[in-house]
């Protein structure tokens, strides 16, 4: 389990504050050796200066050396320290500060605190969130001033001890935010070997978690020994402080969620999905060419290069009609289209080669229900049989206003036909031991493999429906042992 240093400069300047075991003198910091090399820390430099050779300044140098996670780091003070180093990071601010500055005067100048990442006018919440992303401080200030356009002219790391009543509450109830652990009870603490973050996002319509599940989630952890904490894009800065970390959210390449995953890696800490499942899985062209080089049993592909005519001959001679288009990054069943004919074919390749230079194209196979495997580890977990919306070829049918989706079954893995078992299995291999959905077709006795998901669903009701309980403890068990190890220098 991370634990959490807050270094200030003399214990008494923590005196507003509610009292935490986590706060630590500079001295005392300063002549401490790390007894635990494996225990991850992460340090919070709250001392009252950062310039260049304060004790603020060597409290982050030595959090570095020790291999510790600091806010601020060396490196954001120095960008701080030189306008020319900090305005490289701020020529993209401009679409945020025209919408934050919609209402305000263009007389005067601004003068704005940023607390971890939050300030209390909700107009500047988002320029703030940017901001603490690219120069992690606890407290920020930021001069703005309007010339042709709305420009940041100054950047601060200051201290909390100038702070008034007032902002000394806001001031907490950020640090409160951004790191649980200051003012955790003893006994919750000792409970939780591990911290796991689960990263949601509360406003997306079909998330790969329902409420219920990340419930249970949190529930069988607490049961394990596993502290998990629900996260979403805006805490991003504290990814160190976890051991693991949990993608529950739809992923993408160019998306928020790959950052995640890239930093987690970085940061030492297990993490589901790993940046190059989510590489290797977000793309069907890459899938398409990995079954093909291991022979993994699937339909028929080709690949559709823009403005390669001779594809569509191609494929309309060897496939025929009808047959299935799909963008490579789509989910969801978006991005994938069937046609019939080769008007048909021209009209939508056309449209989907807006979004994509390359296409793929497969064979139609038609069933009632597409398998989907869930393996973990190399090893099945569960097994569903989700329906084709009725009237339809696909289990999703997306409207203007609603998305219906079919209906659904939950089996015991050792009711999968030996064929849909044996080529989900075959198809994880070449792409890591993470936690993965294969959507299988089972036609005359054989089972094709349509795509490898690295984000699949795990809903409370449905792909829960046989284990129940144990599901949850399955998957978590997993990220236990290996969180284990990682902390062994396994």
């Amino acid at each position: 389990m991370a634990r959490t240093i807050l270094v200030v400069d003399h214990l008494s300047d923590w005196g507003p504050y509610y009292p935490s075991d986590q706060v630590m003198a500079f001295e005392s910091y300063l002549a401490t050796e790390q007894s635990d090399t494996q225990q991850r820390t992460r340090v919070i430099n709250l001392c009252s200066s950062y310039r260049y050779l304060s004790d603020g300044y060597y409290c982050s140098l030595l959090a570095e050396a020790r291999g510790h996670h600091v806010i601020p780091s060396v490196k954001v003070l120095n960008d701080l320290g030189k306008k020319s180093l900090y305005r490289l990071q701020l020529e993209d601010l401009s679409p945020t500060l025209t919408r934050a500055f919609k209402s305000y005067s263009k007389e005067n100048e601004i003068t704005l605190l940023s607390y971890f990442g939050t300030t209390r006018d909700p107009a500047f919440q988002e320029l703030a969130r940017l901001l603490f992303e690219r120069f992690p401080c606890p407290i920020l200030e930021v001069t703005l001033r309007f010339r042709q356009q709305w420009e940041i002219t100054a950047l601060k790391a200051i201290s909390h001890r100038g702070l008034n009543d007032e902002l000394e509450t806001f001031f907490a109830e950020a640090l409160d935010q951004f790191s649980k652990k200051v003012w955790r009870k003893g006994r919750a603490r000792k409970a939780a070997r591990y911290d796991l973050a689960i990263l949601i996002n509360p406003e997306e319509k079909l998330p790969p978690s329902n409420r219920a599940a990340l419930k249970k989630f949190i529930k069988i952890g607490r049961q394990l020994g596993i502290d998990v904490e629900l996260i979403s894009q805006q805490h991003y800065i504290r990814l160190s402080e976890f051991d693991g970390l949990f993608i529950r959210e739809t992923t993408a390449i160019d998306h928020h969620t790959y950052r995640f995953a890239k930093k987690a890696e970085a940061e030492g800490l297990v993490v589901i999905d790993d940046p190059t499942s989510i590489l290797r899985c977000t793309n069907k062209v890459y899938l398409a060419d990995l079954f093909r080089t291991h022979r993994v049993p699937s339909p028929r592909t080709w690949l559709l290069h823009k403005g390669n005519t001779g594809h569509l001959d191609k494929l309309e001679v060897e496939a025929g009609f009808p047959v299935v288009i799909k963008i490579p990054d789509g989910s969801f069943s978006r991005g994938i289209v069937k046609v019939h004919s080769r008007p048909e074919l021209e009209l939508k390749v056309d449209e989907l080669f807006q979004k994509s230079a390359l296409l793929l194209a497969q064979e139609f196979l038609y069933t009632d229900f597409d398998w989907r495997i869930g393996i973990f580890n190399n090893k099945a977990l569960y097994a569903c049989r989700y329906y084709m919306v009725k009237n339809h070829w696909q289990i999703y049918r997306h409207g203007s206003s609603r998305t219906d989706s079919g209906n659904f079954d939950t089996l015991p893995t050792f009711e999968v036909p030996k064929a849909v078992l044996d080529a989900a299995l075959k198809a994880t291999q070449p792409i890591g031991n993470g936690l993965y959905g294969v959507d299988v077709k089972e036609k005359d006795g054989k089972g094709y493999v349509i795509e490898v998901n690295d984000n699949p669903n795990i809903d409370s009701g449905i792909e829960d429906k046989y284990l129940g309980d144990e599901l949850y403890v399955l998957i978590l068990s997993e990220f236990l042992r290996r969180m284990e190890n990682r902390s062994k220098g396994i």
